[in-house]
């Protein structure tokens, strides 16, 4: 699809043979992002607090970002294990604790090794100045590898902690309901598991994904996530408890039964889906390799491209009107531009239709 130009703002129906297998048209709108901060190196995620932001960076650093001033202030991480950056593994998903004003406590996912082999954890971390000190494993031993680490954590309207989990590039994990890989896990606050957990004293919630790497919820406490395909393929998904979403077995639009087929798939066309949110009846989609953030109306399907510049998206995060989102161009898998990586916004209000 031809990419177009920040200067030009219109919207086009696109109707090439590609999307014909999509749930609805395709429209295009391209906005000119502000700038908060540049120089950021393969950033993850966006959580955000009283005008301070904070972003996750694969290589192992976490970075608190003041919005006025786009001022970038390092913090200190001391973690009872390294963080070793293989692959699409690193330090990934951050997110603060609902009392982060009063108990100064975030969540963490990261890459780690044991024995050679790669693996994921879960932590809580406590900040103390510009420093952030482990202070609990609630989870360690999460398979990885140098592919699918899944690694996206959010805290659910439920007060649990849910956490996506790649196959780590075995693709039969993803239907072993024993391994912790291939799935979307969730668990309380303290690490232990939720009793209205579906499967009996496991962290699995869903199973058969192959990397998700996008949690949202709607206003009706509904969850959807997004998965990469293997080829194309890629995937927007309600997430029900206990259910199957069928990889290695199905993918995109097959069914089988007792296995979940996707509300939307992207057909022959690649996005690489990471972080999603949700606004106003809409799913806000980062694509990787769709090089776009999209959005997709969940009552119509129809899918809009509301930012492209022509850079890789990793997540974006919604707090009234306003946007944010981080490219990816120095992941190992894009072409990085001056002062890559950015932090940007975009007002959701201002975008023409």
């Amino acid at each position: 699809m031809k990419k177009l130009s920040l200067f030009l703002i219109f919207t086009i129906i696109v109707g090439c043979s590609q999307d014909e297998t999509l749930d609805g048209p395709v429209k295009e709108t391209v906005s000119n992002p502000s700038i908060i901060a540049t120089n950021l190196t393969i950033p993850w995620m966006v959580t955000k607090t009283d005008g301070i932001i904070f972003i996750p960076e694969r290589i192992g650093k976490l970075s608190e970002i003041e919005e006025a001033s786009g001022k970038v202030k390092p913090q200190q991480l001391k973690l009872h294990k390294e963080i070793p950056h293989q692959g699409e593994g690193g330090l990934l998903g951050f997110t603060l604790a609902p009392d982060f004003q009063t108990s100064n406590e975030a969540f963490m996912y990261h890459t780690y090794l044991e024995e050679g082999n790669i693996l994921n954890r879960v932590i809580l971390v406590e900040r103390n100045g510009s420093t952030w000190v482990e202070k609990a494993v609630l989870l360690e031993g999460i398979p990885g590898g140098r592919i699918h680490n899944g690694g996206r954590i959010k805290i659910g309207p439920d007060d649990k902690l849910y956490v996506t989990a790649g196959d780590a590039g075995v693709p039969e994990n993803a239907q072993d309901l024993t391994s912790l890989a291939g799935k979307i896990l969730r668990m309380n606050l303290d690490g232990s598991i939720p009793n209205d957990n579906p499967f009996p004293n496991s962290y699995v919630y869903t199973y058969g994904h192959r990397n998700p790497q996008g949690l949202a919820w709607d206003e009706k406490k509904t969850l959807y996530s997004t998965e990469h395909g293997q080829i194309a393929h890629d995937e927007i998904n309600l997430v029900e408890p206990g259910k199957n979403y069928g990889w290695p077995i199905i993918e995109g639009s097959e069914t089988k039964p007792d296995m979940v087929t996707p509300i939307y798939q992207t057909g022959e066309d690649t996005w690489a889906p990471s972080g999603i949110d949700y606004a106003n009846g809409k799913l806000y989609i980062a694509t990787l390799r769709g090089s776009m953030v999209r959005s997709y109306e969940i009552e119509s399907g129809r899918i809009e491209v509301v930012l492209d510049i022509n850079s890789r998206m990793r997540d974006v995060y919604i707090e009234d009107s306003t946007l944010y989102t981080i490219t990816n161009n120095k992941d190992g898998r894009g072409n990085p531009k001056e002062d890559d990586d950015k932090l940007l916004s975009i007002s959701l209000s201002g975008i023409r239709k």
